[in-house]
């Protein structure tokens, strides 16, 4: 007996050639019917013996392309109409917008055995691509994902093309950016007077003047970047000069996965990692034949990735070593995408430009993971990941539509639909102009590709974060109620969520570590014990608060963190008469430190702030690294794990004692038992990693002991001061060993690019 039923297929389920496998399978199953997309997904409608129906779903759900990203399957009964006598697919269905879009997927196999096969008619294609790979996000304007609401609606197909195209058994059928030579986009090289080089080869004569020491800005899928011999001092240092980056590390494209291996230490998870069709910059130890030290100055590891798409790949068969390949941007302004764009702000920069003339929709920074305590770890979500839905627990599937800011640094936004938080790709720092005039204009893009309006909008509590007055300012003109989330509590809530904590289960204990974040009493909050569910939050513990003499200054000067801390925690006339044959107390001496004490004294322009970020500041810069100042977020930090990793094991490197009195973490025996050490002429890496076991110990045993305390089993670990491999290895070890269920993020970052999946979160629970 017949039965005709329609498939509802929600999730990432279009551009990724989901209607040729269902074409494929029931045909196979030898039913009739069709099947289109919509705004909601895919719809299928099949008619035959309920047993082969259910096959045929039970396969759909298996046997789904690799792209795909099933996240609901709905069958209901047709009722009316007769069998149709085949099986067809049928042009796509408008309407409100609940789909999913892929994000960019790096060259499959069988696209680059053609690209690098002679016979092949896409032999050496930069723009090859199927339904399995190829660009997604960053050529997308609208959704239904079809070949019109993308920027290669600038390309007709050519005969050969269009036939891949329409045919249900190719794996180019409905691939929309379908293209070879004959119709598609093309790549030129120029200099930079615009002059177009006379070759037929642009992508080969980029190569050689890579391997002759220049600069050659190459346009990708979401963006154009600068690239180097990875090998050539030289090279590199004209490149931090031109780029205005002094010290911050470099990326790194390799050829295969050998070539990395003469370079960085892989183990089975990073190559999986950097093998993925996601294919982001993996954070990898520094091994064996050393690159320019201009690459990754101060660092122990450094960031690589593979080839992800065809001009890549055709461009490192030429290159027998690495390239720097980073954004192509001044400093931290967002990275260009278009080619004017390019030419006018990269010029002085780049010798040559690799261009191409397939329009770059979306910007898309390559994202950043780091493998840390057993499991990759997102640093930076954008290329390859972006916009994947975040699941999250069942709880939120009837919450209202919202639309999280996220936060000053390391920006994102997040949209709550449907029960699943889309987390924009990385964006940048609002301070920046640009960027947050991009940041602007990404969340209309989302809106309108997503078909959303809000009806809440969540931001962080603190006033001066310009991602906090753009909500306020939307939620005015949209007439919206707005939700003000504290900052360390998004981190722990983010965690939470991305983990499938559900909204009525216990609280968790979060332990929240980051640079700077508004607190609830409008301190600066940075080093805190929360307990937390997604409603509410209470500070059970925190860092022991230190004065940041010239506030901001303090973040870019590490030194005057190291001078409020010893003294704050010691005395700094006691510290001066103790030490002062030391080079750092010498140091110290030389800088207004009166200024600074009646600064501190008075609390003028000396907030306090319990934050860990700092703490590790002013530890680096008493041991000589970063000292006088930092060139971007994070560095003193990050050069101190280095420094201190060699020695974390060491049996030498037993923790100094940090206490918890009076609910505060008291650094003041850190302190002194560093002072003590340099007095001995300790290593400075042996004092580091003293300081990294200590640290950790404490915090491991304060989240045990409230634990305890509170009746909790769940410690949750957030904010960007886990991104130290040191510390989140060793506050997560510490704490499983103790029978603590120890929550981290993976997909979402633990720095402020993760924010606004916290502020969903909380957004949504609150009321």
């Amino acid at each position: 007996m017949l039965r005709g039923e329609r498939i509802r297929v929600r999730g990432i389920v279009q551009g990724v050639g989901f209607r040729p496998t269902a074409w494929r399978l029931a045909k196979a199953q030898g039913l009739t019917g069709r099947v289109w997309n919509d705004a909601g997904g895919v719809v299928v409608e099949v008619w035959g013996e309920p047993a082969v129906c259910d096959r045929f779903v039970h396969a759909l759900k298996q046997d789904a392309p690799p792209l795909a990203v099933i996240e609901a399957v709905e069958r209901t009964p047709l009722v009316h109409g007769a069998p149709p006598d085949d099986f067809q697919i049928v042009v796509s269905h408008d309407g409100e917008t609940h789909t999913g879009v892929a994000p960019d997927a790096a060259t499959c196999k069988a696209c680059l055995r053609e690209v690098l096969d002679p016979a092949d008619r896409r032999y050496r294609y930069p723009f090859t691509n199927c339904t399995h790979c190829g660009p997604r996000l960053s050529i997308v304007r609208r959704i239904p994902y079809d070949r019109a609401n993308t920027s290669m609606a600038a390309f007709p197909m050519c005969p050969a093309c269009r036939s891949e195209y329409d045919d249900p058994a190719d794996r180019r059928f409905h691939a929309q950016p379908n293209a070879c030579s004959a119709c598609g986009p093309r790549v030129w090289l120029e200099d930079a007077a615009g002059t177009v080089a006379p070759t037929e080869d642009a992508i080969a004569a980029a190569a050689r003047l890579l391997c002759e020491g220049r600069i050659v800005a190459i346009k990708g899928i979401g963006g154009i970047h600068l690239a180097c011999d990875a090998a050539d001092a030289e090279g590199v240092r004209r490149l931090r000069i031109r780029k205005q980056r002094s010290r911050k590390a470099f990326a790194l494209m390799a050829r295969d996965l050998h070539q990395i291996q003469r370079h960085a230490r892989l183990d089975d998870g990073a190559r999986a990692v950097l093998s993925s069709s996601a294919a982001p910059i993996v954070i990898l130890p520094k091994a064996g034949i050393p690159l320019a030290e201009g690459v990754a100055p101060g660092q122990d590891t450094l960031g690589f990735m593979l080839p992800y798409t065809p001009l890549h790949h055709v461009l490192m068969q030429h290159m027998q070593r690495p390239i720097v390949l980073t954004s192509g941007n001044l400093s931290d302004a967002p990275q260009c995408i278009g080619n004017d764009e390019a030419r006018a702000r990269l010029h002085g920069v780049a010798d040559h430009f690799l261009l191409h003339d397939r329009e770059i929709a979306t910007r898309l920074d390559d994202s950043v993971v780091r493998i840390m305590d057993g499991a990759p770890r997102m640093l930076r979500r954008a290329r390859g990941h972006a916009p994947r839905p975040i699941p999250l627990p069942a709880a939120f599937r009837n919450a209202p539509r919202i639309l999280a800011m996220g936060g000053e640094l390391k920006s994102t936004f997040c949209l709550l639909r449907d029960g699943q938080a889309i987390l924009s790709q990385h964006l940048g720092d609002l301070e920046e102009a640009a960027t947050l005039r991009e940041y602007r204009r990404m969340i209309q893009h989302y809106r309108r590709l997503f078909d959303f309006d809000p009806e809440r909008i969540v931001v962080d509590r603190h006033p001066g974060y310009l991602s906090t007055q753009v909500g306020r300012a939307l939620a005015d003109e949209l007439g919206i109620p707005l939700v003000e989330a504290q900052h360390h509590h998004a981190h722990i809530a983010a965690c939470m969520a991305e983990a499938g904590i559900r909204p009525e289960d216990a609280p968790v204990l979060g332990v929240a570590l980051d640079g700077l974040g508004y607190g609830g009493d409008g301190t600066l909050w940075g080093g805190e014990f929360l307990l937390a569910d997604y409603r509410r939050y209470r500070r059970l513990a925190h860092f022991q608060p230190v004065p940041m003499p010239g506030g901001a200054k303090a973040i870019h000067e590490p030194w005057r963190n190291t001078f409020a801390h010893l003294a704050t925690v010691l005395e700094w006339d006691t510290v001066r008469a103790r030490y002062g044959g030391l080079e750092l107390i010498r140091f110290l001496e030389d800088r207004p430190l009166d200024t600074l004490i009646r600064m501190m004294e008075r609390g003028v322009n000396s907030p306090l702030a319990s934050s860990a970020g700092r703490l590790f500041d002013a530890v680096a810069a008493a041991l000589g690294v970063c000292r006088e100042r930092a060139t971007y977020e994070g560095e003193a930090a990050i050069q101190l794990e280095a420094l201190s990793a060699p020695h974390v094991d060491d049996p030498a490197a037993a923790g100094y004692p940090v206490q918890l009195r009076a609910r505060q973490l008291d650094v003041a025996p850190l302190w002194q038992a560093l002072l003590n050490d340099l007095e001995q002429g300790a290593d400075p890496g042996l004092i580091g990693a003293r300081v990294h076991n200590g640290v950790a110990t404490a915090i491991a045993a304060t989240a045990d002991a409230l634990c305890r305390e509170h009746g909790l089993d769940t410690v949750a670990l957030g904010g960007g001061v886990f991104q130290n491999r040191l510390l989140l290895e060793g506050v997560g070890g510490r704490l499983r060993q103790g029978g603590r269920r120890v929550l981290a993020p993976r997909q979402a970052p633990a720095n402020d690019g993760g924010l606004s999946l916290g502020q969903v979160a909380v957004g949504c629970c609150r009321y």
